[in-house]
């Protein structure tokens, strides 16, 4: 594996985990049933992916720089 590969993994696996247990804490607080963390993780990826896309590598959901961003084209 490159390491250009496991830095998407990563980035693709943290972003996840967070939108996850951001799920869960809205739930909680929230007093909720369980099943809800699934649509607030949901939003919390739409508006990770809308931010990233303004914030981040221009034409992509990533949050990598475009030196690190294997969606670039230009690394190898």
């Amino acid at each position: 594996m490159n390491s250009n590969f496991l830095l998407d993994l990563s980035e693709r696996a943290g972003w996840t985990g967070a939108e996850a247990v951001l799920g869960l804490v809205v739930v909680e607080l929230g007093d909720l049933p369980v099943w809800w963390a699934a649509p607030a993780a949901l939003v919390a990826a739409a508006a990770k992916s809308w931010v990233a896309k303004r914030l981040g590598r221009k034409g992509t959901a990533s949050t990598l720089p475009a030196s690190k961003d294997p969606a670039s084209g230009f690394l190898t």
